[in-house]
């Protein structure tokens, strides 16, 4: 009997960590050590640990109560799921209040294992990682906010620059300028003012990681009314963001637009943490916020990854793993990342870095769909890759990857486009219809089976025309319903085709 279904990826072993955060507490069960890792279970608690910790000096007495009862259970459904190993990471309040270390000894009695108390260095260092991990790449300043500190750290690529911990968590911050948020902003400003490194990010990006700023993230997305509900790499403008904040700060916010969706322990905290955004704004200057859904405890997954996997693509490699699990033949996927390698380039098709590897990352994904109904699989398909768990994509390149699993099932001319459609780059949509157009063309002669591709080739014809020919060996392929296909391919290029055979018949397609 097969222990695992055939839906997860049998070279996996699953791994979790529990986070214990000044607001926080949360277990997540990853289905294993992956370059672009995937949950198999997430469950928080908003215990507030650091809940007057600034007048007390202490962590909360009832949430360490509570917590000692969660941990109970976080440790049981570590095991239900099967984690192999659980890693336990504490971060401001457990370090730093009086009663800290107690409280780290009675929860390692309770969840049988080490907990490793990070410095404010280390969880600069892991929320850093954390960043670079979901990005390709990133270059601007990260931010982690969490209920008891900021963490502020420069990142340019892979290297990690100055850091620095504030504290200014949203609960720290809410008890020490005694509900107000005037008072919170001049606390916050004469903070920041140590923050030397954010002058080094001006008219870079600002990367928000925290659950605060995620919300006030979701906020923002109900009041423009934006089409993709997919929380990493979701970016705002700097007027935008300016504008958006002061709402919140002014407002009274339980009648923010959109509110509903914040649970109502963190709906008190959102203010705090848009005043620390907004003076971050003004002494960094940034020229936009991103939103990273990824931040310590990925951080901290991705430093135990070795150096060749932490160089490889996210994005690829979670289109690898769908295709492997959803796909009729993950060959079939690789043969079409190479064909249409060549097709671009027989087109004279250029291509930046991130238009190849999003072209590369379509042709994965291409066949995910096909266990639909024939009418759904475009919409199926859609639907599955623009709400994906990616990371290393922005939002119009997301968009570009969903047109492409629509227009290879329901037609490169097909009008009915959802509003995702609003986020790709006039550039994109002419690429995912042609990406698409070639796409449908080749499904019809290999019959989504490795083999066919790499013995197709693309010849120059006269006047700029081309032919795609198949050898005499598969003469059999040769037919009108390609021929079609290869005509729609033609009107999207603007090229003269030809479908022809070696040594044999050919017909001009335009």
């Amino acid at each position: 009997m097969i222990s695992t279904s055939q839906g997860r990826l049998q070279d996996r072993r699953p791994l979790s960590i529990i986070d214990i955060g000044s607001n926080s507490i949360r277990l997540v069960v990853y289905e294993g050590l992956a370059r672009s890792p995937t949950l198999l279970f997430n469950e928080k608690m908003l215990a507030g640990l650091g809940r007057g910790i600034v007048s007390t000096g202490k962590l909360d007495p009832e949430a360490v109560t509570r917590s000692m009862e969660e941990f109970r259970r976080f440790r049981a459904l570590s095991n239900q799921a099967g984690a192999e190993h659980m890693y336990v990471l504490a971060t401001a309040a457990a370090r730093e209040a009086v009663n800290g270390p107690d409280f780290i000894h009675r929860a390692e009695d309770v969840l049988k294992t080490e907990i490793r108390v990070l410095s404010g260095r280390q969880e600069a260092h892991y929320s850093a990682l954390g960043v670079i991990c979901g990005f390709h790449p990133a270059n601007g300043v990260a931010g982690d906010l969490g209920g008891g500190s900021l963490e502020l750290i420069d990142i340019n690529g892979e290297a990690i620059g100055d850091g620095i911990t504030l504290p200014l968590g949203g609960l720290r911050l809410q008890d020490m300028a005694k509900n107000s948020l005037a008072q919170a902003a001049k606390i916050t400003r004469e903070h920041l003012a140590r923050a030397k490194l954010l002058k080094g990010g001006q008219g870079r990006a600002f990367y928000a990681v925290g659950g605060t700023w995620r919300n006030l993230a979701r906020l923002h997305m109900e009041m423009t009314n934006y089409p993709l509900g997919v929380m990493h790499h979701y970016e705002i403008s700097a007027d935008s963001a300016q504008n958006f904040l002061k709402q919140v700060t002014k407002a009274e916010i339980e009648k923010v637009r959109g509110i509903e969706g914040v649970s109502k322990n963190r709906r008190s905290l959102l203010p705090y943490g848009a005043v620390v955004l907004q003076e971050i704004m003004a002494a960094m200057q940034p020229s936009k916020i991103v939103v990273s859904a990824l931040g310590v405890r990925e951080g901290f997954l991705y430093s135990l990854l070795d150096e060749a996997e932490k160089k490889a693509d996210p994005l690829i490699s979670a289109a690898e793993e769908l295709a492997r699990l959803r796909s009729r033949s993950v060959t079939h996927a690789h043969e079409l990342v190479e064909w249409t390698g060549k097709a671009f380039a027989a087109f004279g098709i250029d291509e930046t870095e991130d238009e190849a590897r999003y072209r590369q990352a379509a042709c994965l994904l291409a066949d995910i769909g096909w266990r639909a109904h024939p009418e759904y699989r475009g919409k199926q398909s859609l639907n599955i890759i623009a709400h994906a768990s990616f990371i290393g994509v922005d939002h119009p390149g997301r968009a570009f990857l969903a047109l492409v699993g629509l227009f290879r099932h329901e037609g490169v001319f097909n009008e009915a486009v959802p509003e995702i459609r609003g986020l790709a780059t006039p550039r994109y949509l002419e690429r995912a219809r042609t990406l698409a157009a070639m796409l449908r063309v080749v499904y019809l002669l290999t019959a989504a089976m490795p083999g066919v591709m790499p013995r197709l080739k693309w010849e120059p014809r006269p006047n700029g025309g081309l032919a795609l020919v198949l050898p005499a060996t598969l003469a059999d392929l040769y037919g009108e319903r390609p021929a079609g296909r290869l005509a729609q391919l033609a009107r999207v290029t603007g090229r003269r085709l030809v479908l022809a055979v070696e040594g044999g018949p050919s017909v001009s397609v335009k």
